[in-house]
């Protein structure tokens, strides 16, 4: 944020007091008002989510059980990250040296989550596609909740080795009070990009890059054996394509992810400098504003979901036995 020399202090009775970031006032009213709207839309779409794979049994699939660790994360993401991200970019600091650490400490976690949580969606959908005999066995909901339960402690450990010198000297790194900026070293920045970048989406595009020849092969097969009309061969054919539409579904999900996600990577490989920057800005909030996007793509695609807001906006999830409700 560009800062003029006639700002005011943000702290006038400290001589050391960075200088309030300054914007013309209907550009400060669109720009607080957009993202403050993105961050309860976010909020509010999650929660959604949460509460549909939650409530209605018939959602208690390993998937859907990824898909509530991505809802969570994202929940988080528009609650806590989101607000805070525009009071850091578009007002002076006054929450203090140590919730600026505690700030950047949850966003790792937040960010590694979101990244784990794609890659076992990934691994999900390539099971399912690649060795649909073998998938009800491998992947069970007991497993699948104790993958998520280790990515997210995986995430909350590393994350704190992460930020460990900003959580023990948490003002350091700053020029003057009233400043809430990201510093990481080189090497640090090096390795978090391999562990929580390169590394996970590499394995991303290998594993759907295989579902993909899987799935367009076997989308022949169904076209091939299409006239066949006995039951157990329509029963498998239904079973298939049901599970190639999750696929490519959950594609668009990781591409989107990807899109969202990569222009932040990038900046960040530029340096710290560039990161607190208009166009670093610009990534970050491309970052979060994923969180907003992925209930958007389950509307689109899953008619589940819009079944479920149904009941829940309309409050029938109050009624007795309304988990049973058949929602598939």
């Amino acid at each position: 944020m560009e800062v003029d020399d006639g700002a005011e202090l943000c702290f006038p009775q400290l001589n050391t007091s960075c200088r309030k970031p300054t914007l013309p006032q209907s550009e400060d009213v669109f720009l607080n008002t957009l993202l403050s709207s993105i961050s309860v839309l976010t909020v509010a779409l999650n929660l959604l989510v949460i509460i549909s794979v939650s409530h209605f049994r018939q959602l208690h699939t390993p998937t859907n059980i990824l898909l509530l660790s991505l809802a969570v994360s994202d929940f988080l993401m528009g609650l806590l990250l989101m607000p805070v991200e525009i009071l850091r970019k578009t007002s002076c600091w006054f929450l203090g040296d140590l919730m600026c650490s505690l700030f950047k400490y949850v966003a790792y976690i937040i960010s590694s989550v979101s990244v784990g949580d794609m890659v076992l969606i990934s691994v999900d959908r390539y099971v399912a596609i690649c060795d649909p005999l073998h998938y009800t066995t491998r992947i069970t909901e007991r497993r699948v909740k104790l993958c998520v339960c280790l990515c997210w402690f995986c995430s909350v450990f590393y994350s704190c080795l992460f930020v460990k010198d900003d959580l023990t000297q948490p003002e350091r790194y700053y020029s003057c009070y009233g400043e809430c900026v990201v510093v990481v070293d080189h090497i640090t920045e090096a390795v978090n990009l391999v562990m929580t970048f390169i590394v996970p989406v590499s394995i991303i595009i290998v594993l759907y890059m295989r579902v993909f020849v899987v799935a367009v092969s076997q989308a022949r097969a169904m076209r091939s054996h299409i006239t066949a009309v006995t039951h157990e061969i329509s029963v498998t054919l239904t079973t298939k394509k049901s599970e190639l539409k999750a696929a490519r579904t959950l594609g668009v999900l990781v591409v989107v992810f990807l899109i969202c996600f990569c222009p932040y990577y990038c900046v960040s490989l530029a340096g710290d400098s560039l990161l607190n920057t208009s166009s670093g800005t610009f990534v970050i909030y491309l970052f979060c504003f994923n969180s907003c996007l992925n209930p958007v793509i389950y509307a689109m695609f899953y008619p589940w979901f819009r079944k479920s807001v149904k009941l829940i906006v309309t409050l029938q999830i109050l009624q007795p036995g309304s988990c049973e409700a058949n929602i598939l």
